[in-house]
């Protein structure tokens, strides 16, 4: 793993909290996206040499919708920047990790990425991302 990449916060109103955020970096998101297949709406902030992520559940039965149910707005990830997820996965998967998604999968910011389960990780949910070239 190279770096953090970005930390990704779950909220209930995408808007609502893109004026809170941009208020405490002084700075506006710089994107909005939207990842039909998580159903999600992201937006993303630049802060320093660090990218923080806000998601917006889009359906009723999307991962992030089920997280603000159970846990309510906070943070929902930590993002590594990886080299080749595939060879990352592999090497995860035989310390012993469980991985979500096997295959990697497209997500938003132009990333490939999978995720660990968080029982693995002290109950932290792990994404790994490569950048799609």
């Amino acid at each position: 793993m190279n770096k953090i990449e970005h930390i990704g916060i779950a909220v209930k109103h995408l808007e609502t909290s893109n004026a809170l955020f941009a208020k405490l970096f002084g700075t506006p998101h710089y994107k909005t996206e939207t990842v039909a297949s998580e159903g999600v709406k992201t937006s993303f902030f630049k802060v320093g040499e660090n990218k923080i992520e806000l998601l917006e559940a889009t359906t009723a039965n999307s991962p992030i919708a089920k997280f603000l149910e159970r846990k309510g707005e906070g943070v929902h990830h930590i993002a590594f920047d990886v080299e080749d997820i595939v060879a990352e996965i592999k090497r995860l998967q035989e310390e012993g990790f469980t991985v979500l998604n096997e295959t990697p999968k497209r997500g938003a910011d132009n990333k490939l990425v999978a995720f660990l389960h968080p029982k693995d990780a002290n109950g932290v949910l792990i994404e790994l991302c490569q950048e799609i070239k």
